[in-house]
């Protein structure tokens, strides 16, 4: 009589490979995406999740449940690859988001109107005081008595009228369109505006180009009611240029 002794297989133990799997492929996706600085964002975030998930994976290598040490290695690695590469994109990011903002703050500064007061409280000037714009030096006279003739336009009978001179020098190396200039006046306590008195060679203004190191002079004249003790002349280079004023007196 005889017997079966055959012992029974004990049964196969499923290796558990995802994490390692998991490890390995979001490691490469982050590595790749740290490679470009602007997804430093993505990179950081597969970098961590791929160095767990291979870390976790090869504890269960070392217990016998899962058989691809190298896939879960490898996977670790990139994780902590894609996290250094993260770091440094997010530094070159950071760093040409800063220059690009002070490039532009840069070009507003330039682009914007300059002081001649230098950033200073703007105030008045006096008579033959001078306002410096970079190459540019703007004067204007005292304002004196002017005796319209019959032909003036811009006179009301019983007002006074006051010419001044404005003095115009170009200390840079291009020529000044003087063209750009303007010229405005008020007049008396109230501030009323004082007319451009146009008559004979009175108030035709500046125009064409001043030359470097030359001068242009203007005469202007302006219609100023009898009561007014100043008059305050306000003188625009151009657009480019903030306006100022001199506190003229009269009367």
């Amino acid at each position: 009589m005889s017997y079966d002794t055959q012992i029974p297989q004990a049964p196969q133990v499923a290796m558990r490979n995802g994490l390692g799997t998991a490890a390995l492929i979001l490691g490469i996706i982050g590595t790749l995406s740290g490679l470009i600085p602007l997804f430093f964002w993505l990179a950081g975030i597969l970098g961590v999740i791929a160095l767990i998930l291979g870390l976790v994976g090869r504890g269960r290598v070392k217990r016998g449940e899962a058989n691809n040490k190298g896939a879960t290695t490898t996977g670790a690695i990139l994780g902590l690859a894609a996290l250094i590469l993260s770091v440094v994109g997010a530094v070159i990011t950071f760093t040409a988001v800063s220059d690009a903002v002070d490039e532009i703050d840069k070009s507003i500064k330039d682009a914007a109107p300059k002081d001649p007061s230098g950033g200073k409280a703007a105030k008045s000037l006096a008579a033959g005081d001078t306002s410096v714009y970079d190459d540019i030096k703007v004067s204007v006279s005292e304002a004196k008595a002017y005796k319209p003739s019959e032909f003036a336009a811009g006179h009301t009978e019983g007002n006074k009228a006051y010419q001044v001179t404005v003095v115009i020098e170009n200390g840079g190396k291009e020529k000044f369109d003087a063209a750009l200039v303007t010229l405005t006046a008020r007049a008396g306590k109230d501030g009323v505006t004082a007319e451009q008195i146009f008559d004979d060679k009175v108030g035709t203004g500046f125009s064409g180009s001043i030359l470097p190191g030359k001068k242009s002079t203007v005469v202007y004249a302006f219609d100023v009611p009898k009561d007014a003790k100043n008059l305050a002349v306000e003188v625009s280079p151009g657009l480019e240029h903030e306006a100022a004023q001199w506190e003229l007196k009269v009367g």
